[in-house]
């Protein structure tokens, strides 16, 4: 685990304050050390890890320093200034690579950390998306994160906390982006851009009696990975923010974005129930009336056309096939499936 101790934590804090350029002053050994009521020697040592870190510090031993050169990580003293949650990624624990950011988030829960306990990772080895799938997990490209929740609610509440989840996520996706109406969800988790997908989510949880004991949102965002460098078998149906823009997008305000949303719509959801989330997940819901192939968790495959969102979260649908033909019916698990992009909208 990846996370800075207090003395270069506090040189961190002190060379941010003095902005590196030509024209500033360096900060002296000197005062740092006054400051930090260390040797300069330690000054030197705590510069040293920094540097080991990927920022860029201008000074050599006895003079002076500047912050000219800040690493593309996802530090948690990177993420902490500016963020404007008051319990959400309060605590991150970062990661230069893990298995899977779910799992060490789900080994917190059973510790007793705090809700909002954050878990961030810059790849992943074995990342997990729904129904037991990998998930593409590059280094240094997108965000890899999983947060710790205590909700209040009851088992029964728990489907519809990745429905916010998405709706924070799809909400920060068309801030990036400038535009609403090119994103949405497909129901119940699934973020796209253009009918490509950019995000995924999955929650686990664990339960005591009927009461939710805690639950971990894992989400993954494409970010700043080039969609043609996607496996053969999704490069077509996956984008990123940075493809659809045509530049780089800045991970660590994309986050910082990202758990303020999460907080306002989890928190919304605790208070209110889905009710309160309910017409706002339908405005990037834009699969009424069209054709979709559900598969059930038993394995059937049902041929279906999308109609609305139920009160409890449901996929309502109406089946088009079968025997049950022009019934209706409610999912409330399973995969579902969009029709595949044409040619013309793949390239």
């Amino acid at each position: 685990m990846s996370a800075l101790t207090r003395g270069p934590s506090e040189v961190l804090s002190a060379l941010q304050e003095n902005p590196g350029s030509d024209s500033a002053p360096a900060l002296s050994g000197e005062s740092l050390s006054e400051r930090l009521g260390v040797s300069r020697a330690q000054i030197w040592k705590h510069v040293g890890t920094l540097r080991t870190r990927g920022y860029e510090i201008e000074g050599e031993p006895g003079g002076g320093y500047r912050l000219v050169g800040r690493p593309d990580r996802l530090y948690a003293e990177e993420i902490a200034p500016r963020l404007e949650t008051k319990w959400l990624a309060q605590q991150i624990q970062h990661f230069d690579e893990t298995a899977s950011t779910n799992l060490i988030a789900f080994d917190l829960g059973r510790d007793d950390a705090p809700a909002g306990t954050t878990v961030i990772a810059e790849s992943q080895s074995a990342g997990r998306g729904r129904l037991g799938r990998s998930f593409y997990s590059p280094p240094y490209k997108n965000l890899y994160t999983s947060i710790l929740l205590r909700p209040r609610g009851s088992i029964s509440d728990a489907p519809t906390l990745i429905l916010a989840a998405a709706v924070a996520v799809a909400e920060t996706v068309a801030e990036f982006l400038g535009d609403e109406s090119s994103v949405e969800i497909k129901w119940p988790n699934d973020v796209m851009i253009h009918r490509r997908k950019t995000s995924g989510i999955l929650m686990e949880s664990s339960a005591e009696g009927t009461r939710l004991a805690f639950a971990v949102l894992g989400i993954g965002v494409n970010l700043n990975v080039d969609r043609e460098t996607f496996p053969d078998e999704f490069r077509h149906l996956a984008t990123s923010l940075s493809s659809e823009l045509g530049h780089p997008i800045d991970r660590v305000a994309f986050a910082r974005r990202l758990f303020t949303h999460l907080e306002h719509q989890l928190e919304l959801h605790d208070s209110q129930g889905f009710d309160a989330i309910r017409p706002r997940f339908e405005s990037f819901f834009r699969m009424r009336g069209e054709s979709v192939g559900i598969e059930e968790v038993a394995g059937e495959r049902i041929e279906c056309r999308a109609q609305a969102i139920a009160p409890n979260g449901a996929l309502e649908v109406e089946i088009l096939e079968g025997p049950r033909a022009g019934e209706s019916m409610k999912v409330m698990a399973g995969d579902v499936t969009l029709a595949k992009p044409t040619r013309e909208e793949r390239c």
